[in-house]
């Protein structure tokens, strides 16, 4: 009976601590796991779309193109000056922008912005090129939005020439839904 004793107390000490085990796992664990607005920050993609149209924030988005260029030139012809370090490169993505239903509508414009992405997960801010023949921005009076109504936007980016070939698309973000969503040409 001395033995059959034992070894009860020993499975109910082993079950006890694999119990505790398991609890401390999930306790430390938890915040990692659950924390969306952490695993957002860090650049996390929820979605990827090919050329869209996708919906984010009330705007839908649509890639119509991605290209590299070594000089971007304004309405009569120009070049345009965007202050980049030598050997970079200038990538343009031509956008269809559609604000849709529940979008505040400020001066007939909104904020939109679409950050570039290579496969390292690096990404760039657009620039402001003045003069551009497309609006580079959804808040411009020339070129003011209408609910429901299509417009083609200009995202101009400036980057490193080493990093053309791994370039994937550009983001559309939504913070406060934590969500990210990758748009391929």
């Amino acid at each position: 009976m001395k033995f059959a004793s034992r070894v009860s107390r020993l499975t109910v000490q082993i079950a006890l601590l694999v119990a505790l085990l398991a609890a401390a796992t999930i306790i430390l664990l938890r915040p990692y796991l659950t924390n969306t607005e952490r695993i957002y920050e860090e650049g996390r993609i929820d979605q990827v779309v090919g050329q869209g149209p996708v919906t984010v924030a009330h705007v839908e988005w649509k890639l119509d193109s991605l290209k590299a260029y070594t000089t971007l030139l304004d309405k009569d012809g120009e070049a345009i000056e965007l202050g980049g370090p030598a050997g970079s490169t200038i990538v343009v993505a031509t956008l269809t922008v559609t604000p849709r239903e529940g979008l505040f509508l400020k001066d007939k414009g909104f904020s939109c912005a679409a950050q570039l992405r290579d496969t390292h997960g690096n990404t760039w801010d657009t620039e402001q090129p003045f003069d551009y023949p497309l609006p580079t921005y959804c808040g411009d009076d020339d070129y003011p939005f209408t609910m429901d109504k299509p417009q083609q936007i200009a995202q101009v980016y400036v980057v490193p020439k080493s990093v053309v070939p791994n370039l994937t698309g550009v983001t559309v973000e939504d913070f406060t839904a934590h969500r990210r969503v990758l748009i391929t040409p």
